[in-house]
């Protein structure tokens, strides 16, 4: 009688801090958000997840993450003479932060 084996894991490897932020996002849109809700934007990898992005936040930059938004942003079409290609798609993560804490990117 055969054994039967385990299903494989459904979840991906584990990412490092450093590996899940890839930046900032500091534009006129995301200072407003960041003075008045306390909310910062940052682009992360595509693999990356909600619990990812939290722990990446809480340990990079020591502080208490209270709520993480992740929107998939589209790459948008370009033209160039006669060519038509696309930007890459990527990542962004709004991150609202406790009360108590701020991250003072400059």
């Amino acid at each position: 009688m055969a054994v039967p084996t385990p299903p494989a894991p459904s979840f991906s490897p584990r990412l490092t801090p450093h590996q899940v932020i890839v930046r900032p996002l500091v534009t006129e849109k995301g200072m407003h958000r960041a003075n008045r809700h306390n909310a910062y934007s940052f682009e992360v990898v595509v693999a990356a997840n909600k619990a990812d992005i939290r722990r990446a936040v809480e340990e990079l930059f020591s502080v208490q993450v209270e709520k993480v938004a992740v929107q998939n942003r589209v790459g948008k079409m370009r033209r160039s003479r006669m060519r038509r290609t696309s930007t890459k798609a990527w990542k962004k993560a709004i991150v609202t932060l406790k009360p108590d804490f701020k991250i003072n990117l400059f």
